[in-house]
Order: C-alpha cells, then structure tokens, then sequence
C-alpha cells in the first residue's frame, strides 16, 4: 500500500468509525428520548457501514460479493431515515411513530424479498441490486428536499437548527455516490467515503459553533433579564471605584471589560449592565475618564513628563489616541490646558503681590 494509499485508507476509515460510534450512541444510548436525533443516528450509521465496506472494497476487492451488498443493504435505510429526521423534526410532539414504524417494517419487507431473489438468482440480480438500492434512496431524498421546502415555506418554526445541515451533507453523500457509480467519476467508493468523512467533520464544526453561540446568548439573557436593584448597583459603583483608584487598573492599555469583572467577582455582563444601564455610559469611557483625571492632575502639577509620556504613562497606548480622547472629555488639547493652567497661576500670583 503506498503512502498516498495509507492517508486515504486513514481519513475514509476514521471518518466510517466516528459516523459508527456517533450513530451508536444516538441509537442506543439516547433511544426515542428525542426522535429527530434516532433518525439522525440512523442516517450515521447505515452510511458508515457503507462508507466502512466501500473502504474495505476499495483497498481489498477480492472480498465475498456479500460484503459490498450488506452494505448497500445498509444504505437502503438512509433515504427514509432522512425523510422522518426531517418530518419529525418539524412535526415534534404531532409526529406519528407508529405509522413510521410500519413504513420501516414494510422498507424491511421488500428489502428481504428483493435479498432473497438476489440469493436464488445472483447472476441475474448482480447487477439490479445496487440499481434497486440506489433508486429507494434517490426517491427518498428527493422526498426529503421536498418536504423541506413545504414545512419552510409553511414557515412552521422548529428548534432544530440542524436540519439544514443534515439535509445538504445528504445530499451532498448522495451526489458523490450516483457520480461513482454512474462510471462519471473515476474514483470508486474511497471517493465516497472521502466525502463521508469531510461532511461529517464540517456538521460537527457546525454543531460546536452553535451550541457555543446558544450558550452564550443564554447566557447573555440571564443577565440582561435581571435588572440591578439601585441598592446593589450603588454597592458595585463604591466597590468599582474602590478598586480603580487602589489598583490603577486604568494604567494597564489593554485592559478588559472582563478583567475588572474578575476583580469585582462579579460576571462581565453584570458588569457591562452596571456601566450601561446604573452609570450611562460604556466601558472605555468610564476607564479613559480615569485616565484623563490623572493626566491632568500631572499637567496640572507640573509633571516633569512631556505631554505625550503622560498619555502612556496614564494608560494610552499611542499618541493620537490620547489626544482625541483629551479633546472629547475636556473640550481642549492637553497643550491648550497646560497653558491655561499656566496662566491662571501666574495670575494668582499677580493678584498676590
């Protein structure tokens, strides 16, 4: 087996063993707890058993010609197991198992028939039986766009936000495997299974971002729907300031929202919530007003420093920045309030001599 051999045996088979032990588990481990997830288990593992044995055919033809048909036995379920992940997805509670139940009885029926004649006439049924399994699968899948369509259109809501993936990686498996098997792409079943594999790791990165975005939406409507009583917030104002003035927080230029949050031992969202909604204003104003009340206390006190090291040295990291934030909050430069300061003293000291 050559190396290029090896890299395509490893991401085909690695890919078939994930799809196995994730269609397992939603199987067999959740059960019907959720139906739309059995399906989806379903789907995981009659393609992996076919993506699994096209691997092994691919690598080792020479194998028992029963091999290759338990697998596209298998597959003969990946159809209508797309078809009720989509319509029990939408339907929920509405959804009736017991009538998908004797479609799958009546789908396991006509598979035995059609294995049986394939097992007293193999010659003749050699050839059929990959045609026949094929054909289930194209009807199915063409049943499940369109019964997508008419539930979306129906703009019926579900809380599901996998369909769409699920739906398009379908498709996606299936178009690679009507290309092989129609002889238009020179790639054999590997091909497939490369394109198993591939989909299957994209809907995980898919799934991830999701559920890290809902975790994080949910946790951001935690905190907005709970409003700060004005007692509490005047606590976390004293201990905010507390803890600014103590610690020169502001000093530090790439200070963060989330960084004051753990001094306070409070959440960012509180703490964003405490700035916004108790204070009126945001976080980088309340830390650049900071910032320009020590710069002027060094203008105002005569600092050794030039105008544009006081800026660094109160937490501005570059020049221009400090200048404008200045300009914001004071309505002046530092250089005009400097000689304003300059000589509101010289004539103080006028007026007493």
């Amino acid at each position: 087996m050559s190396f290029g051999q090896q890299i395509l045996f490893f991401f085909s088979a690695i890919g078939a063993f994930n799809g196995f032990l994730l269609g397992i588990y939603l199987l067999f481990v959740k059960k019907l707890k959720h139906i739309p997830d059995f399906f989806l288990g379903l789907i995981l593992l009659t393609l992996s058993i076919r993506v699994g044995i096209s691997v092994c055919i691919y690598f080792y033809p020479d194998c028992p010609r029963i091999i290759p048909h338990t697998g596209l036995s298998a597959l003969f379920f990946t159809g209508p197991a797309l078809y009720y992940y989509i319509q029990s997805s939408f339907l929920k509670e509405q959804f009736d198992l017991k009538n998908c139940r004797k479609s799958f009885g009546f789908l396991t029926l006509i598979l035995g028939f059609v294995g049986l004649l394939y097992l007293v006439f193999p010659v003749t049924w050699d050839t059929y039986f990959a045609t026949f399994i094929y054909t289930i699968w194209s009807i199915f899948v063409f049943l499940s766009m369109y019964t997508y369509y008419v539930y979306s259109k129906k703009e019926q809501r579900t809380s599901n936000q996998l369909i769409l993936p699920v739906l398009v990686s379908n498709v996606i498996i299936f178009l690679a495997y009507q290309l092989i098997s129609t002889g238009l792409v020179q790639i054999y079943c590997a091909g497939g299974s490369l394109v198993f594999s591939f989909v299957l790791y994209v809907n995980f990165l898919i799934l991830f971002n999701k559920k890290h975005s809902s975790a994080e939406h949910k946790e951001a409507s935690k905190y907005s729907s709970k409003k700060i009583s004005d007692e509490l917030a005047d606590n976390f104002v004293s201990k905010l300031e507390r803890i600014m003035k103590s610690e020169a927080l502001y000093k530090n230029p790439n200070l963060k929202l989330s960084d004051v949050a753990v001094k306070m031992n409070i959440s960012a969202h509180q703490l964003s919530q405490l700035l916004n909604d108790n204070m009126g204003k945001s976080f980088s104003t309340y830390i650049n007003e900071y910032r320009i009340d020590e710069a002027c206390e060094k203008i105002e006190n005569g600092s050794y420093l030039k105008i544009e090291e006081i800026g660094y040295e109160v937490g501005f990291n570059s020049k221009s920045t400090f200048f404008s934030t200045f300009k914001k909050i004071k309505n002046t430069t530092p250089l005009l309030h400097k000689q304003s300061q300059t000589l509101t003293e010289t004539r103080f000291q006028s007026s007493n001599l």
